[in-house]
């Protein structure tokens, strides 16, 4: 048996995949809201579902407009570290269709977003000790 194929595989991070169904929306609140950056976009044709990545300092997103891809209503649970910055700065944006507050868990701190489409991101720093 040879050495590759003996060990342990590799992953990397995981990706969701979540649903969207408005572009302009979705862009307005992951990237106006959120802060994300738009890494790509990809469309097979110019009247296609759009699918694109979305990133920022370590989380990545594929939003996708293909039907079958993702499923609305999703939750992204997204580990952060200094929530009360990332809190601070979105909320100082002013965004017309949220106001998100952070709600201490017994698992720790916890801000969520609902983005245009129903999927949830729930951002938690996590408690110490």
């Amino acid at each position: 048996m040879s050495e590759a194929s003996s060990s342990e595989p590799a992953f990397g991070g995981a990706i969701p995949v979540v649903r969207m169904f408005d572009v302009e929306r979705t862009k307005e609140f992951y990237l106006g809201f959120l802060g994300f950056a738009l890494d790509w976009e990809h469309r097979f044709e110019p009247q296609f579902p759009l699918y694109m990545q979305v990133s920022r300092s370590g989380l990545t997103l594929h939003l996708s407009e293909h039907h079958g891809d993702g499923s609305p209503g999703v939750v992204v649970f997204a580990p952060i570290e200094g929530i009360e910055a990332f809190h601070a700065e979105i909320t100082a944006r002013g965004y017309d269709h949220m106001r998100p507050g952070i709600e201490q868990q017994s698992w720790g701190r916890e801000m969520q977003v609902w983005d245009p489409s129903g999927n949830r991101i729930r951002f938690c720093e996590r408690r110490c000790g």
